[in-house]
């Protein structure tokens, strides 16, 4: 991120003080520094998308607004260049604050909860949309860029090249965010270790299959065993000890994340169903047909302390101890996600792709010729997994303007969102995050150019299988109050204060705790939940479908398949 940005450095540094009155000459000084034939635009119809916020933010010059985003690489561009930027042609003082998502969650939780305005607009995961379109506390974004919002909204927006705006639609077909940036969970490995003539025939004759891209998790396994360890100096370059698995472990918010990000699903704990599964989804929240969440724990119908999420949990703790490295045990999403970028790590099981950008800039993981040394492909999937059910998760960071934010103030956000989401600079805030959201940005002659040196990912992205790949769905009726006991709970079956099956039963009761308290408070209407009856178990264990019986045997085949031949597919 740093080597991108210090090419930014000079027009950030003369873009900080907005002019007297705002014009395009500081829209053409920006053209210029930043963002050149980086775009889909030419250079006449960037010149057209500027004068529009001019104009549209006359009424604006002066006002100072507050913006929060997490602090990644994608909005630290928008931070240190685009807000400097904005502020010099409309005459808006932006101020767009960093900080960790688990604080973004909790100041947005603050703002609803206290009616006060603490920031002009959030860019928080669409996994808030069950609680956006529950509360009806954000801005109806359909409505309001028809109505009081039309007189701010740019003519170019052109939602339908927004890739992931079916994550940020409520079940009542309105948009309540804008997507920002989005980056997907997929399966990381070392291509050219995988492709070494040596270590393929090692392999063939330990475990008797072909090294490959694993399917399931029974050959990630296998594949983690065989490399941990293992002397890889017999290529020249490569270290003397390696580790088979990545992954983090401390008791942190981003805890949390690693599970509800898709990882029970992954291991066949819910419903079938795009772009989550229905009734049950990837936390084990179960809805009735009016979308009201009845209940998590299997007793209820849910999921979430089911056998699927004891072997999905087990597994993760399990690969944590014996294949990573020690002082994963330790760290948050942050601090580990880097660490494949050092040259140790064989695979991963789901790399958090707002991470290629400084793997990009690891040389111990990228040739001279500047292509990578691993590649992405889809993440492996459970023993409990059936054709069908989600395969991964995308993280759809999103623009969200709350209601408690003053019509003036929201319009400048407003402004401010449609600015660093325009087809003028998307390319370039592309390039420099690779967290793509138009589809005009993906398809361009520039990501053309660069995917070879991406790993797959600008092939993942033009690929149909990107759909599969989904955010928290609208089971959640709070993610605010629910994600929270994800991180506590699970934390107590990673340090082993708890087994986990004890963990899952706790955090299943916890979260119908929190859902009959809004179930009494009655604050979400007749979206909010209502919990079923409690009854034995096994009565749903029975039915079709999740919660679903243990497994008599939950090892499985292990199945390989070549990468080349995976991309081919996607092709």
């Amino acid at each position: 991120m740093n080597r991108l940005l210090t090419s930014t450095a000079a027009v950030a540094l003369a873009l900080v003080a907005p002019p007297a009155f705002a014009d395009m000459e500081a829209a053409q000084q920006f053209l210029d520094a930043e963002i050149g034939d980086v775009s889909t635009l030419t250079r006449e119809e960037q010149e057209a998308e500027m004068q529009w916020f001019i104009d549209a933010a006359a009424d604006f010059q002066g006002m100072d607004i507050n913006v929060v985003s997490e602090t990644i690489t994608t909005h630290e561009y928008e931070a240190q260049v685009l807000a400097p930027a904005f502020s010099a042609i409309t005459g808006i003082n932006v101020t767009h604050d960093l900080i960790g998502e688990g604080d973004v969650v909790e100041r947005l939780q603050v703002q609803m909860q206290s009616g006060q305005n603490v920031y002009d607009a959030f860019v928080n995961d669409s996994d808030l949309i069950g609680t956006h379109w529950r509360y009806g506390q954000a801005r109806n974004l359909t409505e309001w860029m028809a109505g009081e919002g039309a007189d701010v909204t740019s003519p170019t927006l052109d939602l339908d090249d927004f890739i992931g705006t079916q994550f940020t639609t409520g079940p009542d077909g309105n948009l309540y965010q804008l997507p920002d940036q989005q980056f997907a969970n997929l399966y990381w490995f070392r291509y050219d270790w995988f492709n070494d003539e040596q270590t393929k025939s090692d392999f063939q004759d330990e475990y008797g299959y072909e090294l490959g891209v694993p399917v399931n998790w029974a050959a990630y396994e296998d594949i983690a065993e065989f490399f941990t360890g293992r002397d890889m100096s017999y290529i020249e370059g490569e270290p003397t000890s390696v580790w088979g698995n990545m992954d983090y472990g401390k008791k942190d918010p981003s805890l949390g994340w690693r599970y509800t990000d898709a990882w029970m699903s992954m291991a066949g704990m819910g419903d079938k169903g795009e772009p989550n599964g229905l009734p049950v989804d990837e936390w084990g929240i179960r809805v009735n047909e009016n979308s009201q969440p009845v209940g998590a724990c299997m007793a209820r119908g849910g999921a979430t302390n089911s056998p699927a999420a004891v072997y999905a949990v087990n597994k993760a703790i399990e690969w944590l101890q014996n294949y990573s490295p020690p002082q994963a045990a330790g760290m948050t999403f942050s601090e580990a996600g880097p660490v494949p970028g050092q040259g140790d790590i064989a695979q991963q099981m789901f790399m958090y792709t707002t991470f290629v950008a400084p793997l990009v800039d690891s040389e111990a993981v990228m040739n001279e010729d500047g292509t990578p040394k691993w590649r992405l492909a889809p993440s492996p999937h459970g023993v409990y997994w059936e054709e069908g059910m989600k395969v991964g998760y995308q993280d759809v960071g999103s623009w969200t303007i709350l209601d408690s934010t003053p019509d003036d103030r929201a319009k400048a956000a407003w402004l401010y969102a449609q600015f660093v989401t325009s087809k003028t600079v998307d390319v370039k805030k592309s390039d420099v995050g690779l967290t793509f959201i138009r589809e005009s940005t993906i398809d361009s002659d520039h990501f053309t150019e660069r995917a070879p040196n991406l790993g797959g990912l600008v092939e993942f992205y033009r690929s149909p299988a990107r759909t599969q790949w989904s955010p928290t769905g609208t089971n959640v009726p709070d993610y605010p109050k629910l994600a929270q006991l994800w991180w506590q709970n699970i934390g107590d079956a990673m340090s082993g204060a708890k087994t986990s099956q004890e963990a899952l039963d706790q955090l299943c009761a916890d979260m119908e705790d929190v859902m009959s308290r809004l179930e009494r408070a009655g604050v979400q209407g007749d979206l909010g939940p209502v919990l079923n009856e409690e009854q034995d178990p096994q009565v749903w264990l029975d039915e079709a479908g999740a919660p679903k019986p243990a497994l008599e045997n939950e090892d499985e085949e292990p199945q390989t398949v070549s990468y080349d031949e995976l991309i081919q597919s996607w092709q």
